[in-house]
């Protein structure tokens, strides 16, 4: 199973959309976030969560001695 790291964006009311947008576009072209969710609160509050996987490096054979 993959495993992710998550960002948390958050927007007040007075933020227009196409702000937001050019926001997560950034973060998804040079960051290689995706997004996971979002949410608007009654207040007009957007939160936005982003993921990306975590790579992991893994050993390569070294050779004995």
């Amino acid at each position: 199973m993959a495993d992710y790291e998550y960002l948390v964006l958050n927007f007040g009311r007075e933020t227009d959309r196409s702000d937001i947008r050019r926001a997560l576009t950034e973060h998804a072209e040079y960051g290689r976030w995706e997004l996971a969710r979002t949410r608007t609160y009654m207040g007009g509050m957007t939160r936005t969560w982003l993921r990306r996987r975590i790579i992991r490096a893994r050993r390569s054979v070294s050779s004995s001695r």
